[in-house]
């Protein structure tokens, strides 16, 4: 049974709008903290954004800051990417991801990362 399922990637123009699911076991979503990633073609994956356990979110990764927003619906057990003015570099895989122990050390590193969903891709066109 999957524990992290991905969801609403897809094609979109520059300049457009996605916002991407990612659906969650009960027992992942009450006890970790989450986190969404990319992977680019050719490129190592990087950390995008990262959700408290108390749905809060602070460190966002540079390149998104002001574009993309993470949140959560707790009645759904969904945690949500909503990814504004898309870029073509953005183009990716985006996965989303839960960890146990967060810190301030940890929660932008995907090695730190307990579990994993299989990715949605995303494209932007130029």
């Amino acid at each position: 049974q999957e524990r992290l399922v991905e969801s609403g990637g897809g094609l979109v123009q520059a300049g457009g709008s996605l916002r991407l699911s990612c659906a969650v076991s009960v027992d992942i979503f009450s006890n970790y903290a989450m986190g969404w990633f990319r992977q680019a073609p050719g490129k190592e994956r990087e950390f995008v954004a990262p959700l408290s356990w108390s749905g809060t979110s602070k460190y966002y990764a540079d390149f998104v800051k002001g574009r993309f927003t993470i949140s959560r619906d707790s009645a759904k057990n969904t945690v949500y990417l909503q990814m504004n003015s898309l870029k073509a570099e953005d183009t990716a895989v985006y996965y989303c991801a839960a960890i146990k122990l967060p810190s301030s050390q940890t929660y932008d590193k995907g090695g730190w990362y307990d579990y994993w969903g299989q990715g949605t891709q995303v494209t932007v066109s130029s």
